[in-house]
């Protein structure tokens, strides 16, 4: 069988240096779960999304592994192989449907002055309470205590793809200097069944937040940009009640590993959350 060819973007960036690397194969029709899971493990991205076919409505099958496992959803992965198949021909700008094993999610393609760039909507998410042992472990593997937190943000899980936990830190100082040991942190999601992030965020103005997705797989500890993570994250703001819906903020991610990158995020007053980003080769 002819070997698949394995592309590399980045998402969330305009900057093959910036955003978040994804892996991206366009023909993986033939491959099985155990090659798939080889190949993201040699990609060593934080995902590598596989298209595996078309069903007959026309929606594009996917699938995402990261280097240790199969992940339910992946967005900044959505958002590059969205441009791939724009940049490689293979659909046109408009509106795809990926089936995802989370379910159909919608993605609008188009090309602007910066390259190619991709929208998704989430599927319909949801906000749970945190509960407080889950809390107090988080905030005592960053070292921190509660009374760092955001007391207008409260901590919650939010899942729109994905479960990620949801931490807000009052002061910037306290969000850009906490440092976590990252097998202590994978053996705690691993026991909480978070395939993804926790999300660590700090609001520095009315629309606009910094994040930090910690994700501890491989030499990764922090995610650069997490698609999953800011669609979360927006429904999470409309259930707490910190936006004024419909919204639109925007969340900056990556700094604190070197690759920044910026989402924007369309918060609606109910449905779905839209994230876009551009995406660019890695060459």
């Amino acid at each position: 069988m002819t070997a698949p060819e394995i592309l590399r973007y980045a998402a969330f960036t305009t900057r093959p240096d910036g955003g978040n690397p994804a892996g991206v194969v366009l023909d993986a029709g033939g491959l099985d779960d155990a090659r798939m899971q080889q190949i993201a493990a040699e990609v060593d991205y934080a995902e590598t999304a596989f298209v595996t076919g078309r069903a007959d409505d026309g929606s594009i099958a996917i699938r995402y592994f990261s280097p240790i496992a199969e992940v339910p959803f992946c967005g900044h992965a959505t958002v590059a192989t969205a441009v791939a198949l724009a940049d490689r021909g293979q659909v046109d700008a408009g509106v795809l449907r990926f089936a995802t094993p989370v379910g159909p999610v919608h993605i609008d393609v188009s090309r602007d002055e910066t390259g190619g760039r991709a929208a998704f909507r989430s599927v319909p998410p949801s906000v749970a309470p945190l509960d407080d042992d889950a809390l107090a472990e988080i905030l005592d593997l960053l070292g921190l205590h509660d009374g760092v937190l955001d007391p207008d943000l409260p901590p919650r899980l939010a899942n729109a793809g994905n479960p990620h936990p949801v931490i807000a830190l009052a002061d910037r100082a306290v969000f850009d200097r906490f440092r976590f040991d990252p097998d202590a942190v994978r053996l705690l999601m691993d026991e909480r069944g978070w395939p993804a992030t926790i999300t660590v965020v700090h609001r520095t103005a009315s629309d606009r937040f910094a994040a930090r997705n910690l994700f501890p797989v491989g030499r990764i500890t922090e995610d650069p940009a997490t698609g999953s993570a800011a669609a979360a994250f927006g429904a999470y703001l409309r259930e707490v009640g910190a936006v004024d819906a419909p919204v639109r903020i925007v969340i900056e991610q990556g700094a604190h590993v070197g690759r920044p990158g910026l989402l924007t995020v369309d918060i609606s007053e109910a449905g779905g959350i839209r994230v876009t980003g551009h995406a660019v080769p890695i060459t």
